[in-house]
C-alpha cells in the first residue's frame, strides 16, 4: 500500500464517518428520545427511516452536480446543511421536528456517500480500487464500534440532545479537513456540465445496464438489512434482553465487527478468486447464515449468543459483498462515475428506507420479525446475483 493510498483512505474515510456516525451515535438514544417527547415505537424508527430517504434522494443532485464543479463544492455544501440541520436537531421541541431535522440532516450527509466514490474512481480502478474501498470502510468502522458506547456515555451526562450538538461539532471539522486535506480530483478538462438532456441519456442508460442495477440492488439489499438492524436493535437489545444502553452498545460494535474485518479480505479474495465469484459465493454465505438465524429463532432458541452469532457471521460475508460490488458496478462507467455512484446510491437507499418502513409495520419489539426482514434481504441479495453474475462455478473475474 502506498502512503497515497493511505492519506486517501485516511481523508475519506473521516469524511465518509459523518452519515455512520449520525446513525450510530445517535442508536443508544432512541427509546429515551420516545419517552422524553412521548413517541412509540414507530414514531421513534420515523427519524431512522426520514434521515435514509433524504439520504438516498439528495444523492441524485450531489453526483452530477460533483461531475460538473468537481469534488470539493458539493461537500462545502453538503456538509453546512448537515450542520445546520444537526442544531435544529438539538433544540426540537417535538417528534414531527425531530423528523423534519433527521430529514435535512440525510440531505446534508448524503454527499459524503457520493463524493468519496466518485474519487476513488477517480483514482483507481479494479482491484486497487475496491482496496482503497475497503480501506475507507475500515476508517469508518470506528463508527459501530466507538460511536453508540460514545452515545450512551453522552446520554448519561448530558441527555440525548448533547449527541446532536457533538454531530455539530464534528461535521464542522469535516468541513475544515475539506477545506486542507481534500484535494481536488477532477481536473476541469474532465468535467461534465449539468444538461437535462445529458443526465437523462446518462441515467437511462445506466438504467438500461442489467449489469450495473444487478450488482447495485445486490448491494442495496445487503445494505437494507443493516438498515433493518439499526432501526430495531436498540428495542430487541434492550427490551427483550434487558441490555443496558452501554451493552447495547457493546453488543452493536461486536455484531459490527465481523463486516469490518471481512472487508479488508475483499481486494486479496478478489484478486486471488475472480470479484464474481467473491460476491456470489459471500452473498450464499449471508443467505445461509440468515436462514439458519431464523429457524433457529423460531423453533426457540432464542438465547442472545444465538442471535449475536448468526448476525456476526451473517455480517462478515456481508463485508465481502458491499465493497465489491460498489467498485464492479462504476468500472464500466468512469465518464459519469459522479452519477452512476449517486444513482447507485439513491438506489441503495431508497431500497433500504422502503424495507426498514414496511419491517417497521410487523416489528414487535422481538428479534423474530427483524431477522425475518434480514433475511428476506439476504435471499433477494443472492438471487439479485445469480441472475446478473451467473453460477459461481462458471463466474470469471
Amino acid at each position: 500500500m502506498t502512503h497515497s493510498m493511505f492519506r486517501s483512505a485516511a481523508v475519506l474515510g473521516l469524511l465518509s464517518a459523518v452519515g455512520p456516525f449520525t446513525i450510530d451515535m445517535y442508536l443508544p438514544a432512541m427509546p429515551a428520545i420516545g419517552r422524553d417527547l412521548s413517541a412509540d415505537v414507530g414514531a421513534v424508527q420515523m427519524t431512522i427511516t426520514a434521515y435514509f430517504i433524504a439520504f438516498g434522494l439528495a444523492q441524485l443532485v450531489y453526483g452530477p452536480w460533483a461531475d460538473q464543479a468537481g469534488r470539493r463544492t458539493p461537500v462545502f455544501f453538503g456538509l453546512t446543511l448537515f450542520i445546520l440541520a444537526s442544531l435544529g436537531c438539538t433544540f426540537a421541541p417535538t417528534m414531527g421536528a425531530l423528523v423534519a431535522f433527521r430529514f435535512l440532516q440525510g440531505l446534508g450527509a448524503a454527499v459524503v456517500m457520493v463524493v468519496p466514490r466518485a474519487i476513488i474512481r477517480d483514482l483507481y480502478t479494479g482491484n486497487e480500487a475496491t482496496r482503497l474501498m475497503a480501506l475507507v470502510m475500515l476508517v469508518i468502522s470506528v463508527s459501530p464500534m466507538l460511536a453508540p458506547l460514545a452515545g450512551s456515555g453522552v446520554i448519561a451526562v448530558f441527555g440525548w440532545r448533547a449527541i446532536f450538538a457533538i454531530l455539530c461539532l464534528a461535521a464542522v471539522a469535516s468541513l475544515l479537513l475539506t477545506r486542507f486535506a481534500l484535494p481536488e480530483t477532477l481536473p476541469p478538462e474532465h468535467r461534465v456540465p449539468i444538461h437535462f438532456a445529458t443526465l437523462l441519456s446518462g441515467a437511462r442508460g445506466l438504467l438500461g445496464d442489467r449489469k450495473f442495477l444487478g450488482l447495485t440492488f445486490t448491494g442495496g439489499f445487503g445494505i437494507a438489512s443493516f438498515f433493518v438492524f439499526i432501526a430495531s436493535a436498540s428495542f430487541v437489545y434492550t427490551g427483550q434482553y434487558g441490555l443496558s444502553p452501554t451493552g447495547f452498545s457493546l453488543a452493536f460494535a461486536l455484531n459490527a465487527i465481523g463486516f469490518f474485518a471481512a472487508s479488508q479480505l475483499a481486494a486479496t479474495l478478489g484478486e486471488r478468486f475472480g470479484a464474481r465469484r467473491v460476491v456470489l459465493w459471500a452473498t450464499a454465505g449471508f443467505a445461509t447464515m440468515a436462514l439458519t438465524t431464523l429457524a433457529l429463532i423460531a423453533a426457540g432458541f432464542t438465547a442472545l449468543p444465538v442471535l449475536m452469532g448468526g448476525l456476526f457471521l451473517g455480517n462478515a460475508f456481508l463485508g465481502l459483498v458491499l465493497p465489491t460490488t460498489m467498485v464492479m458496478a462504476l468500472d464500466e462507467h468512469g465518464d459519469v462515475a459522479g452519477l452512476a455512484s449517486s444513482l447507485g446510491g439513491t438506489l441503495q437507499m431508497l431500497a433500504g428506507g422502503v424495507v426498514t418502513a414496511l419491517s417497521g409495520v410487523v416489528f414487535d419489539g422481538t428479534a423474530l420479525p427483524m431477522i425475518a426482514a434480514i433475511a428476506g434481504c439476504a435471499v433477494t441479495s443472492f438471487l439479485l446475483a445469480l441472475s446478473v453474475l451467473g453460477r459461481p462455478a462458471r463466474a470469471r473475474a
